[in-house]
């Protein structure tokens, strides 16, 4: 794959701080990627979260469905979102990326910012929707909003079917893995970096399948009980960023620091909240047998080889977190309608799919999942680009 298509950078006229586009790839036209807000965001960042939204939406292709994959794109701020002017400075970036949103860039909340703030902001900023470029692609335009729209309306105990649906594949990916593995659910523990919309719906998820939440952290510290935590108490306890509030802890719950649980007793690691958090230095902590990203990029690929070289495995990325984004197009398209039930057996099939045949082309190639998605990717691109013009 070659350098991004677009790269742009953008100063706020008001703080001097900075904003960040990258398109990688365009597919008839349009591109998909969500935008972060954080500290320290920085353009290399975005530009590798752009190459993965490509290969998440390549690996998604299913020339029997209705969900058409498009190009991969990201959008970055760098801002903490719980300063004071952060939702202010998001409309201005809006505002400044307005012609790209309204022509090609679909774009949703990720690390920092939640769907509705991103709305509201949309909103503001003048635009119609944060999706409106993909609206010309669509058979009935008006009938295809309203579903996802319908779908958004969907509440799971008290949770919006949109937050549930990410954690929803990650948790099927980890229950794939280890039934490949032949270990059964109540013999599993997990441990949680980040309780918000991706790390609190995998963990109740996987509580729900069976296996025993031993350790969950958020920007206050780790959480931890080796007999296994209330996931739902915990949900509940939680603000808007995924903190969660100590008054709810059990006499028997622990209070860590914050990156206790990397070295938690586990055998399955889920980092669900920042890029970039097991490093060289760090990846030594870790005990588990598996590492399964729910956050974007936050095992580095130099402490990806050192966890392989020990045995533990890493279910990328680009596959294991691929799941949000997808049920938000096949709803959207019609593969799916705006029910909870339909969306979850969907996103299981898919993701356990996706997972077999990841982790198979990885014990055939002898190399790891990250590799063997590479792979699958590399085979999809040429299909794509024949069928839909891929670049254009």
């Amino acid at each position: 794959m070659t350098a991004p298509l677009m790269t742009l950078t953008w100063t706020d006229h008001v703080t001097g701080r900075q904003g960040f586009l990258v398109v990688d790839r365009l597919v008839r036209g349009v591109c998909s990627g969500g935008l972060r807000m954080r500290p320290g965001c920085t353009l290399d960042e975005v530009a590798g979260l752009a190459r993965g939204m490509t290969m998440k939406e390549a690996l998604h292709y299913d020339p029997e469905g209705r969900y058409i994959p498009l190009g991969g794109a990201k959008g970055g701020i760098d801002c903490d979102p719980q300063e004071p002017g952060a939702y202010e400075l998001l409309v201005r970036y809006l505002r400044a990326m307005k012609p790209y949103i309204e022509s090609f860039w679909t774009t949703g909340e990720d690390l920092g910012l939640t769907q509705d703030v991103v709305d509201r902001a949309v909103t503001e900023a003048g635009l119609v929707s944060s999706i409106q470029a993909v609206y010309p692609l669509l058979d009935d335009e008006a009938a295809a909003r309203r579903r996802l729209a319908d779908a958004f309306a969907v509440e799971v105990d008290g949770i919006g079917l949109d937050e549930l649906a990410g954690g929803c594949g990650v948790a099927e990916s980890a229950l794939a893995a280890l039934d490949r593995a032949g270990v059964p659910y109540a013999d599993a523990r997990v441990a949680v970096q980040g309780l918000g919309t991706m790390g609190g719906a995998t963990a109740r998820f996987l509580a729900r399948a069976g296996l025993s939440v031993v350790a969950v952290a958020d920007i206050k510290g780790t959480i931890a009980n080796p007999a296994g935590l209330d996931v739902e108490a915990l949900l509940a306890a939680r603000d808007a960023y995924g903190t969660v509030d100590r008054s709810a802890l059990r006499p028997a719950d622990r209070e860590l620091p914050g990156d206790a649980w990397l070295s938690a007793q586990a055998e399955v690691l889920v980092p669900a909240a920042v890029s970039y958090a097991i490093d060289t230095a760090n990846q030594g902590r870790i005990t588990a047998r598996w590492i399964v990203e729910a956050a974007n990029m936050p095992v580095l690929p130099a402490a990806e080889q050192l966890l392989a070289a020990r045995g533990v495995t890493v279910l990328p990325d680009v596959v294991v977190n691929s799941g949000t984004n997808a049920w938000w197009w096949w709803t959207l398209f019609g593969d799916i309608g705006p029910h909870a039930d339909e969306a979850f057996a969907h996103t299981r099939r898919s993701m356990r799919a996706l997972i077999d045949r990841t982790l198979a082309r990885a014990e055939a190639d002898g190399t790891t999942p990250r590799a063997a998605a590479h792979a699958i990717v590399a085979d999809r691109l040429p299909v794509i680009a024949e069928r839909f013009g891929w670049y254009r």
